[in-house]
């Protein structure tokens, strides 16, 4: 049996074919097929006009010239779901996705609607970040898979792949071909429909297919499946650590309300003024715009070697500050700490972003020794939160992220790093950046800035 509609004639022929076509049914084991393997009954196309279509027991969604992302999406909504699905396409530019409670808003784009909300993706490009979750038309990516690139070749590019995806209370896991792949933790979106995309394409990719098939859900008794790896989690919910997290190792450095494991970069105890702990976040105050020389800056109580640390991060216009890690206190420095730095500025605003060298004083940089290779799609203005990742392994290679996508990678005391050092600020420092173990740094520059979710991981 074939059925073929677009989103114009669906509305009209929907009353026929209920009447007509074969309802979802019970897959056993408290599973429900979403799609009954003959006809779309069920389901209905918004927000774009590719075309869907049910051959031979799939659903074959296929692109058309000018058309924004169409999806296919339940008729049904639902709160707390596990979802299992099979998904194919056969090129790299079919980009494609499940909507995990998706939203949708008729009134946008002049009339013609707008789906927005959680995202799994299947994406055959380069990049590899099936398996991710991104936030359609709102907040863009919340866990793309630098975070974990082990899982970027579980997509296969012409077969179909499995997808899982939990949707339970305030988290949303994902595996692709029986791997663990994305974990993200956020209160926006409690229930929404189930949805296929076909991605939006070029004139010249138009009538490229993507196809889906064994859409079955799970809504009652419920059994999350654990993750067995040490997968990195991504929370919106702030500060607070899941039982995942807990279980492999993570801590909080910042409980949310009080100064407790933080203490002066000059003194034994946190500073009476200039940091303050309200509302859930860690605030440097705005005095003068120079570096540590009011309240100053303030460090962790315990020092740290190898570690995977965290932190959200919010500027104002034109501040200026840093995260800095392995430092010693012992360089009687004036100003600052000395220490590794990822840079917290305001690129636009603040001078010292022209200042260094090829922009190794910018945002997320490694500072004054290697640039940050951020995109502008991957940072949130000034005023919103950006969330800053250092891992340091044994081996002592380090990686920097921004808002989940890494862009810095070095290796400290290789020869590559001394000869940075040796045409930097740090020059004068013997043997900088190498101590076995330092502090975490949060610095005073004078500029307002606020840190939350700060939380590490020791590495063996």
């Amino acid at each position: 049996m074939k059925y073929t509609f677009r989103k114009s004639l669906f509305f009209l022929s929907s009353a026929l074919l209920i009447s007509c076509s074969k309802p979802a049914q019970e897959a056993g084991d408290g599973w429900t097929n979403l799609f009954n393997g003959e006809d779309l009954t069920g389901w209905k196309a918004i927000a774009g006009t590719a075309t869907f279509e049910v051959v031979d027991g799939e659903i074959i969604g296929t692109s058309v010239a000018g058309s924004p992302n169409t999806f296919l999406v339940t008729e049904e909504t639902y709160g707390d779901f596990i979802l299992e699905l099979d998904l194919k396409v056969e090129h790299e530019t079919s980009n494609s996705g499940v909507m995990a409670r998706g939203q949708f808003d008729p009134a946008a784009r002049e009339g013609k609607g707008m789906v927005f909300g959680y995202q799994i993706e299947a994406d055959p490009s380069e990049r590899a970040w099936s398996g991710g979750i991104y936030d359609e038309a709102r907040r863009g990516w919340l866990y793309p898979l630098d975070l974990n690139p082990e899982a970027k070749s579980a997509f296969k590019m012409g077969e179909y792949n499995h997808y899982r995806i939990e949707a339970i209370g305030n988290e949303i896991k994902t595996w692709l071909n029986g791997q663990e792949v994305a974990y993200v933790v956020d209160d926006m979106d409690k229930t929404g429909f189930i949805g296929l995309q076909v991605h939006g394409v070029k004139d010249e990719f138009a009538g490229r297919k993507t196809y889906f098939k064994n859409v079955k859900v799970q809504t009652e008794n419920l059994q999350p499946q654990a993750f067995s790896k040490d997968i990195y989690v991504v929370s919106t919910v702030d500060n607070t650590l899941t039982a995942h997290e807990t279980e492999k190792g993570w801590k909080l450095l910042f409980n949310g309300q009080n100064s407790e494991g933080w203490r002066s970069a000059k003194a034994e105890t946190f500073p009476t003024t200039g940091w303050s702990t309200d509302n859930g976040m860690i605030t440097i105050a705005k005095t003068d715009g120079s570096e540590s020389t009011n309240a100053g800056d303030i460090v962790t109580v315990d020092k740290y070697s190898a570690f995977d640390l965290s932190f959200d991060f919010k500027l104002t216009e034109g501040a200026n500050s840093g995260v800095k890690y392995f430092v010693t206190l012992s360089e009687g420095n004036v100003g600052s700490a000395i220490g590794l730095e990822y840079q917290v500025l305001d690129d636009e605003k603040h001078p010292d972003a022209k200042m260094g060298i090829a922009g190794n004083r910018t945002l997320s940089s490694l500072y004054d020794l290697i640039t940050s290779s951020k995109q502008p799609r991957f940072i949130k203005p000034i005023g919103e939160w950006n969330k800053g990742r250092v891992v340091v392994y044994p081996d002592n290679r380090v990686e920097h992220y921004l808002n989940g996508v890494k862009v810095v990678e070095y290796v400290r005391g290789s020869p590559e790093f001394r000869e940075l050092v040796a045409g930097s600020k740090y020059q004068k420092w013997e043997n900088f950046g190498e101590a076995a173990e330092g502090h975490i740094l949060l610095q005073d520059h004078g500029d307002n800035v606020s840190f939350k979710n700060i939380k590490i991981k020791t590495l063996n």
